[in-house]
């Protein structure tokens, strides 16, 4: 659904490695004391979509601002579609759709923020009919046209901010967090109806802290963690890259935790990531019997008690939990 560019546009040259949108150094704060981002660089690529990967307050949402021109980079470079944000913003904001964390509605029903959006975009009217039809459909929210949108349900709610900005071409779409409060069936739905248009061009810069719609979605991610990228890469990097790794979740009773998993880590050494709060640990490790014999051999020297000891495959999730967790560990 990519518009072609007009005569004052800056077009980018085509092909699948089109940088759409390159960060260097970025960096943002709010209070001057500290960032919330902090020494940002990537790129997304026309085409792709890329996964912010982070918890609530890892500066996701930061980020996304910044790329959607609502707040300007305190230092960096930020290029959009080619424009820099602070200068270009209304070129950017044309050619983009922002689906935030929010709620944001007009004072209508569902059908008519619908047709609003179609009116502020300028389509034909029976173009804007076709679209508001097709979106109603696909979005699963022709039994409650009618309502207005401050009546709906939160997941309805979150259909229609997401249906709306598929009313107008774009060539990036920007979805914070899409899929809360949304069921099992919508979110996949929601999720199907973005590949659709990945596939005819569409670029698209996705936020979740939902490692299985990260897998699902996402061509490439990043991990982000109190303003920094810990690190990024395609999935299928990031899999050929843990998936020969086991995790060993581990427990333990009695001595001091703490001076038990230091002494533990000491042991095992840098190849093993060992992340641990509390009486609880998690282990990165491609030679669990090594491990096992380790945790069992200083366990009784140090007369701990083995309250829990599991052994699974790596998944996502634990690469997420394992780059997170060796911050904490630092900090």
């Amino acid at each position: 659904m990519s518009a072609p560019p007009g005569p004052d546009v800056i077009p980018l040259a085509s092909g699948p490695a089109t940088p759409v949108i390159v960060a260097n150094d970025l960096r943002y704060t709010y209070d001057r004391r500290h960032y919330a981002l902090d020494g940002v660089s990537f790129r997304v690529h026309r085409g792709e979509v890329f996964g912010l990967l982070g918890r609530n307050g890892a500066g996701k949402s930061t980020l996304i601002k910044a790329m959607t021109t609502l707040i300007r980079p305190t230092s960096g470079t930020l290029t959009v579609l080619g424009f820099d944000p602070a200068r270009d913003g209304a070129r950017i904001r044309e050619r983009i759709g922002v689906v935030q964390q929010g709620e944001s509605f007009d004072f209508t029903t569902v059908q008519g923020n619908l047709d609003i959006y179609g009116v502020l975009w300028g389509l034909p009217k029976p173009e804007r009919v076709r679209r508001r039809e097709l979106l109603l459909e696909r979005f699963g929210l022709g039994e409650v046209r009618r309502k207005r949108a401050f009546d709906l349900s939160g997941g309805q709610k979150r259909r229609v901010q997401v249906a709306r900005e598929f009313m107008h071409d774009m060539d990036v779409l920007f979805l914070d967090e899409p899929t809360v409060g949304l069921d099992v069936i919508m979110r996949r739905t929601l999720l199907d109806s973005v590949r659709d248009e990945v596939r005819r061009g569409l670029t698209v810069v996705f936020t979740t802290h939902n490692l299985e719609e990260a897998d699902y979605l996402c061509d490439r991610v990043a991990v982000i963690d109190e303003g920094k990228i810990l690190m990024q890469d395609t999935l299928e990097n990031l899999k050929r890259l843990y998936g020969g790794k086991k995790t060993v979740d581990l427990t333990v009773a009695g001595a001091d935790p703490a001076a038990f998993y230091r002494r533990l880590g000491e042991r095992l050494g840098p190849r093993v990531s060992l992340t641990a709060q509390g009486t609880t640990a998690v282990l990165l490790t491609d030679d669990t019997k090594t491990a096992l014999s380790e945790i069992a051999e200083l366990a009784r020297s140090l007369g701990v008690q083995l309250e829990w000891l599991n052994v699974r495959t790596n998944t996502l999730e634990d690469v997420f939990l394992r780059s997170v967790g060796h911050r904490e560990d630092r900090g």
